[in-house]
């Protein structure tokens, strides 16, 4: 699981500090607007709106910003119409890629999503073709500094998790969830102060593409292109590249 860890926290870390805040915030003001659309302006009652909250605070966005997205989603303000779409397609040596979008313009967004792949070495596939190579999870990260393997069983498998996964080279520690048990497992880890990296419900690869070399760095240049663009939310690939080269790049 290292290239699904090492991917994560990097672009964790990369969206805290990046300079486009702008575009960060886009992306947050979307995701607040979508799902107090789908599931109610309530947090405690809509877990996907709990969680783009919790993303926005973490990107310190501003208070106002957060609620006027989420009144847009309820209608108590005027706003765009997004749609969630999702494409499918295939990245160098053959990588699976799944591009979850929100979007006020399928046909513009499906263009630009087809030119990145092919201008970075991938290409766009049917709908079906690698989604079946991935599992639905909630995921957290937590770096061994921040707790040991004993308090994490202790705590996240109580509260419901499924598996803590730690290689004795890896700094992580990987726990994963079922989708609906995510939240209690976040909440019981953050009541006992321990600093989570990550903490998301994603799509985890069933089956890894280990890339080095020139592949390595064109599925990473790939993977930055794709986020870039306003209409991206969440990029799902089943990639590993060691931590050396990761560093590297």
């Amino acid at each position: 699981m290292s290239g699904h860890s090492k991917w994560a926290t990097t672009k964790h870390k990369k969206a805290a500090a990046d300079s486009k805040r702008g575009k960060v915030f886009t992306k947050i003001t979307k995701e607040l607007t979508i799902a107090a659309k789908l599931g109610g302006g309530d947090p405690e009652g809509n877990p996907r709106l709990r969680t783009a909250v919790l993303k926005a605070k973490e990107a310190n966005m501003p208070a106002d910003n957060m609620k006027r997205a989420i009144q847009k989603g309820t209608g108590e303000l005027p706003g765009v119409n997004y749609e969630e779409i999702t494409y499918e397609g295939y990245g160098p040596a053959g990588v699976a890629l799944m591009i979850e979008c929100l979007t006020d313009n399928k046909n513009r967004t499906v263009a630009e999503v087809r030119h990145i792949l092919g201008k970075g070495g991938g290409s766009m596939g049917e709908s079906g073709c690698v989604s079946w190579m991935f599992n639905q999870k909630g995921y957290i990260v937590v770096d061994k500094n921040n707790a040991t393997e004993e308090q994490l069983m202790e705590i996240a498998l109580e509260a419901g998790a499924e598996d803590i996964v730690a290689g004795p080279e890896e700094p992580n520690f990987e726990i994963f969830t079922a989708p609906h048990d995510f939240d209690a497992v976040r909440d019981a880890l953050a009541a006992k102060g321990v600093k989570m990296e990550v903490s998301e419900v994603t799509m985890v690869p069933q089956t890894y593409i280990k890339l080095e070399g020139k592949e390595a760095a064109q599925m990473v240049r790939l993977m930055d292109a794709l986020e870039d663009n306003d209409d991206t939310q969440n990029i799902y690939a089943n990639f590993d590249i060691p931590d050396e080269v990761m560093d590297s790049l």
